[in-house]
């Protein structure tokens, strides 16, 4: 099973029909790109602020429904007075994961770890955007990979940092090799990272080599586009995966194939908790 793990949802879509979202013309552009499933995130806390999360919620959950290679994540803002609320209404309306862009507050500050500390506890997962971002703000000092260091602290969470933290990559590795050494100091959290761009063309192979021969990473990375669903991105869903089996190919020693089953699909059910 191939899952890409960076949708987006768009409030306009080729897809969107007088019945509603066509959930089956967005499964084969889907399938065209050779990806049997997506996850796909919920509109953004702050591009909609007037916008009660759950109608937020809707858009994701509508393209996702009765489908069981189609998660949604929710898009949450912890700085929001209702962020534990909207924990406990995200996960009783069936979410697989949550996402976060902390560019506005700090991971570490005091809400986000409260509500980091309830998704963990549901058993939940969450992806974090981590690198440079195009928000027309000044918020690069709040998503450089070492400020996540700071999610150690919470027992049995399950994140990821997308996009391996361009431009900031070998950060990225570096934490990922302290996380994985902090199971000897008796942290239970796990992290994973989300290949999607993030790194340009030129740097792919640069990101691609230490991914693959720094540390073992077999179980810990996860194909995605940043497409969305106002019509999936299939060319460059199709580039990306022969760019990166070009990669695969020439830098992993050990089972290839088997390597790039779990970084296409079953790193992502792990990530979701729904297989171990």
């Amino acid at each position: 099973m191939r899952i890409d793990c960076h949708l987006h949802t768009r409030t306009e879509s080729k897809y969107f029909t007088e019945n509603g979202f066509d959930q089956n013309a967005f499964l084969a552009d889907l399938k065209t790109a050779g990806m049997d499933g997506a996850c796909i995130y919920s509109l953004s806390p702050l591009k909609y602020p007037d916008m009660p999360y759950e109608q937020r919620m809707q858009y994701a959950l509508d393209a996702c429904e009765g489908c069981d290679t189609l998660f949604p994540f929710f898009w949450i803002n912890p700085t929001e007075p209702n962020a534990l609320e909207q924990v406990d209404v995200a996960c009783e309306k069936g979410f697989a994961a949550f996402k976060m862009i902390p560019n506005h507050y700090r991971v570490d500050c005091e809400e986000s770890l409260a509500v980091l500390r309830k998704i963990a506890e549901k058993g939940k997962a969450v992806m974090f955007h981590s690198g440079i971002c195009w928000d027309g703000m000044k918020s690069s000092e709040n998503l450089k990979p070492m400020v996540y260091e700071a999610l150690l602290e919470i027992p049995n969470l399950r994140f990821c940092l997308a996009h391996v933290s361009w431009p900031w990559y070998d950060e990225c590795i570096a934490l990922y090799g302290k996380v994985r050494d902090a199971k000897y100091w008796h942290s239970s959290c796990e992290m994973f990272i989300d290949i999607s761009p993030g790194t340009p063309e030129p740097y792919r192979e640069d990101v691609f080599k230490k991914l693959l021969t720094c540390y073992d990473m077999r179980y810990n990375l996860m194909f995605g586009t940043d497409s969305n669903t106002g019509g999936y991105h299939i060319d460059k869903s199709l580039k990306l995966q022969t760019i990166d089996n070009e990669l695969y190919e020439k830098y992993i020693q050990e089972d290839v194939e088997d390597y790039k089953d779990h970084v296409y699909g079953k790193n992502l059910l792990r990530f979701l908790g729904i297989e171990k």
